[in-house]
């Protein structure tokens, strides 16, 4: 599984005028937490960028006054003008503690459903699940090769016995959709039903007979 290293340094000091310096150094504050104690440093923004701009899965090893951190990304906040970096939140892995983490979903195989001209839509890129950090994974592999038309997997359908999902069960990650052109094609194929025939009108009324 990918890690990204970051070389990081205590944060000494905290408040408004601590953090306007760091920024000025370009430097983005964080926390390490869910370990023995929590940790507070500085990192270069740039060190950030591998971690923080990807739709990847991936593990942090931090490095801070000579001790190594592994970790997953839990937070991030961003300055509401300009867009940037402004903290980052990170939990420390424990091998014998659960974690709550979210993965993305790498789909496999050809639909059935696809072959038959139909339509894949993805609804989840993600899940969220509970386990072990040895479990942890980049991504959920979910196999749509028997996803017929107008069919769905749902999350209750991602089987793993290492991992809890905590989505509702009842929930679609995918499913394949008749196109225009299948349903013009189904449209065209199916006989119109006969117009039902027309009442016969009824007889005119017999004119009354003339009185003598």
């Amino acid at each position: 599984m990918k890690t990204i290293t970051i070389e990081g340094q205590l944060r000494t000091e905290i408040g408004k005028k601590a953090t306007r310096q760091y920024r000025s150094q370009e430097l983005v504050p964080g926390v390490i937490y869910g370990g023995a104690q929590e940790v507070n440093f500085l990192a270069p923004a740039a060190a950030f960028k591998p971690l923080v701009y990807t739709p990847d899965f991936q593990l942090a090893e931090i490095k801070v006054d000579g001790k190594t951190y592994k970790c997953i990304l839990k937070d991030l906040q961003f300055d509401k003008v300009t867009d940037t970096l402004i903290h980052v939140d990170l939990l420390e892995l424990v091998d014998n503690k659960k974690v709550i983490a979210t993965i993305p979903i790498k789909f496999t195989g050809t639909s059935v459903g696809v072959k038959g001209g139909g339509k894949l839509i993805t609804k989840m890129k993600s899940l969220k699940v509970k386990t072990l950090p040895r479990y942890l994974k980049e991504n959920i592999e979910v196999d749509i090769t028997n996803l017929d038309l107008n069919g769905n997997i749902r999350v209750e359908d991602v089987k793993d016995e290492n991992l809890e999902v905590m989505n509702s069960p009842r929930i679609p990650i995918a499913s394949v959709v008749l196109t225009r052109q299948l349903k013009q094609e189904e449209a065209t194929a199916t006989p119109a039903a006969p117009a039902a025939a027309a009442p016969k009108a009824a007889a005119p009324a017999a004119a009354p007979a003339a009185k003598k």
